[in-house]
């Protein structure tokens, strides 16, 4: 099977990740992603994007159309090879669950 390009540009890729922080702060706490196949074999990046409480509320539709947006043209990860995936929780969600991936 072929990998991706995405897997030698994984450094850029988490350089634009940072980016995308700091960018879209204070909506989005912090973004973690992981690269690999879904569940049909397709090559991935898998985002877990933390959410302010604030985000989290009535605004939660358009802060992750937002986000999703931005990740699709600063990271254009179908370029890279990948389709993407993006999950949402906000912080309270994390609080109680403490899942290390999120962290």
């Amino acid at each position: 099977m072929l990998m991706p390009v995405a897997v030698t540009q994984q450094e850029t890729i988490e350089e634009e990740v940072r980016a995308l922080e700091e960018e879209l702060k204070p909506d989005v706490v912090r973004i973690r992603y992981d690269i690999g196949q879904d569940w049909t074999g397709d090559w991935s990046i898998f985002f877990r994007i933390l959410l302010s409480d604030r985000a989290s509320g009535r605004r939660l539709g358009r802060v992750a159309r937002n986000v999703r947006e931005v990740i699709k043209q600063r990271i254009r990860p179908k370029e890279l090879g990948l389709i993407p995936y993006c999950s949402f929780r906000s912080e309270s969600e994390q609080s109680e669950l403490k899942d290390p991936a999120w962290m």
